[in-house]
């Protein structure tokens, strides 16, 4: 259980990172020194979020693996790995960038997305 909640957990934080990474520019360069929109500053600074994503994603994908004896098959490593990125990317869109209200689209298909976590799990 232990390597499952640690698993999740970095997760989480490499997420947060990931989803600056690819988005937080969007959001940022409205100010500061990335206010002049230059390529290669935003480059640079989606790089080195994204190298903090790192930092945490590839010591999940060992804990959680259970080629390496974690709890999580290769497929349901992916598949919860793909809902925590929306999860958190959700989060930040609505809190944090302030782009998106949720609908009840949003949530017929975060429904689906369980129900594809539900059958991946499934033995």
């Amino acid at each position: 259980m232990a390597k499952a909640l640690s698993t999740v957990a970095l997760l989480l934080i490499s997420n947060f990172f990931m989803t600056l990474a690819w988005y937080g520019h969007l959001h940022i360069s409205k100010t500061g020194w990335l206010k002049d929109n230059a390529v290669w500053k935003i480059i640079l600074v989606s790089w080195a979020w994204a190298f903090v994503e790192y930092c945490f994603a590839v010591p999940a994908n060992r804990v959680g693996s259970a080629e390496q004896g974690g709890p999580f098959s290769l497929f349901q490593l992916k598949m919860l790995q793909e809902v925590i990125t929306l999860l958190v990317f959700t989060l930040m869109a609505v809190y944090f960038f302030k782009a998106d209200k949720l609908g009840w689209n949003h949530l017929g298909a975060f429904v689906l997305l369980l129900g594809a976590v539900y059958l991946v799990f499934k033995k």
